[in-house]
């Protein structure tokens, strides 16, 4: 007689469980019935919250003559930049930072004095500074994105092993050398968490400095429509700021898995 196979695992009995597909847009989904429901039902005030419908009609129109494109570049190329320098000056100055007890002495303080101001409360300031063109948007953007990025990039810094210096002492590593193979992969799990922060905070910034005198983006095509009180250009403006976060949250986690695959997490 042969004997039954045993079933397979399916995973540690405390586990979440296996990821099942589509199973991160059941939120939304849920969301989006609420909505339409209400909406259909008469529960929501048109003015007030348009329906979907009207929202995505509103859409298309607004894809139709070219508009939602023109500021949706915009939007992009500001956020391109202010990602571009806040990644590279939160990446150089943790290593600083990380690397030398004077760095840190120097640089941690203030970006801790930083990272408990907001966006908002800046940019009086930085109006004065830099004036209200395309710089004054591309350096609060920039601000937004460099404290999360030093923040958890210092604090991989900080947890790496440190048998792994021992050892790049014992073999008489080069400072190049060792940063480029010691500090910086065991560095890259808390840059690819901070750049998790970093590209909704981006987003986030520009919400704010597109509403101070720009004459194109999303933030001022959400600011024209509110003083015309048309709220479905309004609700399509959230609805594409969601939908970009989204996306750039999703490429730096699809980086996130394809650089630490060698990882065994709760998630795997």
């Amino acid at each position: 007689m042969r004997r039954a196979r045993p079933r397979a695992s399916a995973g540690p009995r405390l586990a979440p469980g296996r990821p099942f597909r589509f199973g991160k847009a059941l939120g939304p989904v849920l969301l989006l019935a609420v909505w339409s429901a209400g909406s259909a039902a008469g529960l929501i005030e048109p003015r007030l919250l348009s329906a979907p419908w009207t929202v995505v009609t509103t859409a298309g129109d607004l894809i139709g003559d070219g508009r939602l494109q023109g500021h949706l570049a915009s939007s992009a190329q500001r956020v391109a930049l202010g990602l571009l320098f806040g990644t590279l000056a939160g990446l150089l100055l943790a290593v600083a930072a990380g690397l030398s007890r004077v760095g840190e002495g120097l640089i941690d303080g203030p970006v801790q004095i930083k990272r408990a101001l907001p966006s908002l409360a800046l940019v009086p300031l930085l109006v004065l500074w830099f004036g209200i063109g395309e710089s004054m948007k591309v350096v609060t953007v920039a601000l937004a994105v460099f404290v999360p990025v030093y923040i958890h990039t210092h604090n991989g810094l900080r947890t790496i092993d440190s048998r792994y210096v021992e050892l790049a002492e014992t073999v008489r590593l080069k400072r190049g050398l060792f940063i480029r193979h010691v500090v910086l992969p065991g560095a890259l799990p808390g840059f690819l968490l901070g750049m998790r922060f970093a590209v909704t905070s981006a987003w986030l910034a520009l919400v704010v400095v597109e509403q101070v005198n720009a004459t194109s983006g999303l933030g001022y095509m959400m600011e024209l429509a509110r003083t015309y009180g048309q709220t479905e250009i309004i609700i399509v403006g959230l609805v594409v700021y969601g939908l970009l976060g989204l996306l750039s949250d999703g490429l730096v986690r699809y980086a996130e898995r394809k650089v630490l695959s060698w990882r065994r997490t709760l998630a795997s």
